[in-house]
């Protein structure tokens, strides 16, 4: 007897950072000053991996499509990958995928961040990827690899995927006019505010959600400790966020949006996707790095 394997997984694409985190700093580096932080911890990062683990962690069948460096530091943490509970199948191991450095440097309030890439984002053998009979959506985790791979959201939908993007903050490419017109197809768009507003010149983020509403089918904006956004169509939803203790809000975003799709993928009503979201940032920043720890908790 044949039975088809369920369409239930997340495919989530895009480049795995060697994360510094220098947190507990009184203020941010300024050039020609130096600045003392409290600990500083190696992590694995990047968008893409944050919102697998995350996506893993919530028993949501994930796999990585990325190329991860052969170079000593990718070596060294490695075994977070191998830890984390993502499926690894689509993983590629190059010599020029690594490293990818990301300096973080984070307090309570905000983050900065100093990237060094290596590479292309997408493996040349993606399309693998894209015909696994588990899949049901990729998630782009930066506007960047869209970008370098024009083609990457046409050929998810040719394979029957639901398409969600992160665009990610670039100072090169989030101002660009044709942002838009080159996510066309994506299904889920999944700004922060700043992202929001610096793509449709709007400050306002009402106004931005509803530019970004008429692009795409669903659109969740990012508001920090404020909560979130939602605009489908007509729909208009706006949740808060609970009161937590803070500690590294590296990676909350790709949380959330962990927390949405996984929501999504259920079936579950917009608004329950969107509280989920926000619960997923909100547990993200209480711990060091942007991957789950099991001991995580919401604290109201």
């Amino acid at each position: 007897m044949n039975l088809e394997s369920p369409r239930d997984a997340v495919i989530s694409v895009g480049r795995i950072y060697c994360d510094l985190v220098f947190s507990g700093l009184s203020g941010m580096p300024q050039m020609g000053h130096e600045v003392f932080a409290r600990s500083m911890q190696p992590v694995l990062g990047g968008g893409a991996f944050i919102a697998a683990a995350h996506l893993s962690h919530l028993d949501r069948p994930a796999a990585l499509l990325a190329a991860y460096g052969t170079d000593p530091l990718s070596q060294t943490l490695a075994t977070q990958l191998e830890e984390s509970g993502i499926d690894l199948r689509f993983l590629e191991r190059r010599a020029d995928a690594g490293p990818q450095v990301t300096v973080v440097m984070t307090n309570a309030e905000d983050r900065a961040f100093l990237s060094c890439r290596a590479g292309r984002a997408v493996p040349p053998r993606f399309a693998n990827a894209l015909a696994w009979e588990r899949a049901a959506l990729l998630h782009i985790a930066e506007y960047a690899t869209l970008d370098e791979q024009p083609d990457l959201v046409s050929r998810a939908k040719a394979a029957g995927l639901v398409v969600a993007l992160d665009p990610s903050w670039d100072e090169t490419l989030i101002g660009q006019p044709g942002l838009l017109k080159a996510c066309a197809g994506v299904d889920i768009f999944l700004p922060n505010a700043e992202e929001a507003a610096a793509i449709t010149g709007k400050s306002d983020l009402a106004q931005a959600l509803d530019v970004l509403a008429d692009h795409f089918p669903i659109v969740a904006i990012k508001c920090g400790g404020r909560g979130g956004l939602l605009g489908a169509g007509k729909t208009r939803l706006s949740t808060t966020a609970p009161k937590v203790h803070v500690v590294d809000t590296t990676g909350a975003g790709d949380a959330f949006n962990a927390g949405l799709i996984d929501a999504y993928l259920s079936g579950r009503a917009l608004g329950e996707c969107l509280d989920a979201g926000v619960t997923a940032g909100s547990l993200s920043v209480q711990s060091i790095g942007g991957a789950p720890r099991p001991a995580t908790s919401v604290a109201v």
